[in-house]
């Protein structure tokens, strides 16, 4: 495991099988950050391929915590995908974007100030815990028809998207400071942040879009471990 406590002696080990904890930045796609990687390998190696993927996508305005895996590691991704993750996220509440955060413009305004803490509480605990009901997002990477869904949705085309059983196993308030509240949420894989925003505004008689959102943990792998995408190319560049 590759953190920013610990860096591989040797090269080789990127090609017999390492995995690494990356903080994805803002704006980045988890495949900019993939390919980043792969470049900086096939530069530092001398090979023309190597074997890279990462364990589970981050939206570009999403930042935190990705497992990138190199070589053999790549066959432990499904196994990484599969854990449970913990997010930190800010919701702003009284208006709606198609996207269900910041990519995409306000559509809709509701009214927000009959929101208090109490009655947010009351909604989270009666609604939003354990193992629920949710319909993934049309702006998402879940695939209809061999597509992406968000292939559809940006083109204006309406899907219709299953609903799935996930499990929230903790959604606390952080601060409460209308229209922007920051939530800590753990979550099992496969958990649409985006959806949850979407459902609480509904369930709130509001609307609410995502923010911000850092990924944290992803089972006992830490953000705090991770290293920036620089410092890893500067590692590298120095082995």
């Amino acid at each position: 495991m590759i953190t920013k406590h610990q860096f591989p002696k040797t090269i080789e080990s990127f090609l017999s099988g390492e995995t690494i904890l990356i903080n994805k930045p803002l704006n980045w796609t988890s495949f900019d950050v993939v390919n980043k990687i792969r470049h900086s390998l096939r530069n530092k190696l001398g090979i023309k391929n190597i074997k890279v993927g990462h364990a589970g996508t981050l939206d570009p305005l999403a930042t935190g915590l990705i497992i990138i895996c190199t070589g053999k590691s790549t066959k432990q991704i499904s196994n990484y995908m599969n854990m449970p993750k913990e997010y930190e996220t800010t919701f702003r509440f009284g208006s709606t974007t198609p996207s269900y955060d910041a990519e995409s413009e306000i559509n809709e305004t509701f009214p927000f100030k009959h929101i208090t803490k109490p009655l947010l509480e009351e909604v989270i605990q009666s609604k939003f815990l354990g193992k629920i009901k949710q319909t993934p997002p049309m702006f998402s990477a879940k695939k209809i028809d061999g597509k992406r869904a968000y292939q559809f949705a940006r083109k204006g085309i309406e899907k219709k998207m299953l609903s799935k059983e996930i499990e929230i196993m903790d959604f606390k308030i952080i601060s409460f400071d209308l229209p922007d509240i920051i939530f800590s949420i753990h979550c099992s894989s496969g958990t649409y942040i985006r959806a949850l925003a979407r459902d609480l505004g509904k369930d709130l008689k509001s609307g609410a879009y995502i923010l911000k959102l850092k990924r944290t943990k992803i089972s006992n792998f830490l953000l705090a471990d991770s290293l920036e995408i620089t410092t890893f190319v500067n590692f590298l560049q120095q082995m």
